[in-house]
Order: structure tokens, then sequence, then C-alpha cells
């Protein structure tokens, strides 16, 4: 089955993960239960470290801290799954709450 990349996009909050309404974190658990209901298979998921903790390696080989020149949202998390398709990969990220991000959904080679 093909794979598929979901990341999450966020604003980052000064109080990281304390930060999230208890609403948007019950709806983070139950996707879980709702994507293996749809048949498709996570086969990695992470959160990140705040974009403080991130370096970013240039062309010319400077390193520097933080993931971008300027962003307002940051990866928060992302993972992985087996879905039959595109649609059904977009339709597990369509699952996630986004409080102030996006949701990417790529496909893997």
């Amino acid at each position: 089955m093909p794979q598929y990349a979901i990341l999450i996009y966020e604003k980052e909050t000064p109080g990281g993960v304390a930060d999230i309404p208890p609403e948007v974190m019950e709806a983070n658990i139950s996707a879980g239960e709702k994507i293996a209901a749809m048949g498709v298979k996570v086969l990695h998921e992470h959160g990140t470290q705040p974009a403080a903790t991130a370096r970013t390696i240039r062309k010319d080989g400077l390193v520097t801290d933080g993931p971008f020149l300027e962003t307002k949202e940051v990866i928060a998390g992302f993972f992985v799954v087996e879905a039959k398709d595109l649609d059904q990969a977009v339709a597990v990220g369509r699952l996630l709450p986004i409080m102030d991000g996006a949701v990417e959904v790529r496909p893997l080679r």
C-alpha cells in the first residue's frame, strides 16, 4: 500500500502542550481509533520539540538556530501512514484537530 507523510503545522505557544485546549487533546486521542476504523495503518507517529531546539543546515554548510528564517507555524508533529490512495490519506488528515495551523499530506516514494 502507498505511504503518506502527514505533517501537522501549528503556531507555537509559550506553554507548549500545556496550552492545548482539552477538547483538542481529546480529538487528537480519539483520531487514532477513527484512523484504524478507516483501515489505515499508522507506521510512525512523532511529536516534535519546540522550534528553538531545531538547527537548519544551509546549502553553504552554515548551521542556524531554528527551523526557518521567518515562519508563523512550525511542525508540531508528523506521522507516516499506509493508505489505499491520496484521497484516503487526506481523509485521515481531516480528522486531525487544528487550532491555528494546517495539515499537509504528502505521498512518499
